[in-house]
């Protein structure tokens, strides 16, 4: 009996060492999940919410996730450390739940990615005949315009459809230096030509979101099949945890 605990005495201390480690690993995913939420909702924001057709919620889902895996990452850390076997099946599954949210998500994102062209061209085309220059859809196609330089959907005669140009022409956000436009060149087509971006918005905004939605789907597999190591780690130790105090009775 003794000499079988000597025997799992290196085995146990071999897991804690090894699940210790994925734990911090873990704990830097969360702060990582954490990062790409704050920078979702401050960089991707604007475009989000033209190319949802309803408000969305996806950063911060990605900022209450990464708090929640850098909360548990370091239970992680203390059950390791406590060799607590309940402890360590708790930490095991709630593994098995971000493992299986995360899957969804990275397929949601993959899935998503391929639909956004559809989705973008419906509502741009409506955020455009609802543009009056001070909602906050009307800011986000002007934030758009004016960071992309581009001009409408496919280019800057797509404006000629919405109420907004017949009153006040094109938005001053398609300019090229918005200090050499004036309202009359804005209203003639002809001479907006020479004044305003030529670039539609819809291949670049698409292409924007598409590279950014594949690298979030990617960071979202890669993270979620990681924590198969981790849960395989939590029940392994406590399964020798448990057999070790139980051949000391």
């Amino acid at each position: 009996m003794a000499s079988r605990r000597m025997e799992t005495k290196p085995v146990i201390t071999c897991l804690k060492t090894l699940l210790i480690i994925y734990s911090f690993v873990f704990w830097i995913t969360g702060v990582i999940l954490l990062a790409v939420g704050v920078w979702g909702k401050l960089t991707l924001g604007t475009y989000i919410s033209l190319i949802a057709e309803n408000s969305t919620n996806a950063p911060y889902v990605l900022i209450g996730t990464g708090t929640t895996i850098v909360v548990f990452g370091l239970f992680g850390c203390f059950a390791t450390c406590r060799g607590s076997p309940w402890m360590l099946k708790l930490y095991a599954m709630f593994l098995s739940l971000v493992f299986l949210a995360e899957l969804v998500a990275g397929i949601s994102g993959f899935v998503f990615r391929h639909e956004i062209k559809d989705t973008f061209l419906r509502t741009y085309t409506d955020a455009m005949q609802n543009y009056n220059g001070n909602d906050e859809r009307s800011h986000a196609v002007d934030h758009v315009q004016r960071s992309l330089s581009c001009c409408g959907v496919q280019n800057y005669t797509n404006w000629s459809t919405s109420p907004y140009f017949l009153e006040h022409g094109i938005p001053p956000s398609c300019c090229m230096n918005e200090t050499d436009c004036n309202p009359q060149d804005l209203h003639n087509l002809t001479v907006a030509a020479t004044k305003v971006n030529q670039k539609g918005c819809y291949d670049l905004v698409t292409s924007f979101m598409e590279t950014n939605m594949g690298i979030i789907a990617g960071v979202a597999f890669g993270i979620a099949f990681s924590q198969l190591i981790g849960m395989l780690l939590a029940c392994c130790l406590s399964r020798f945890i448990t057999a070790n105090q139980y051949e000391m009775v």
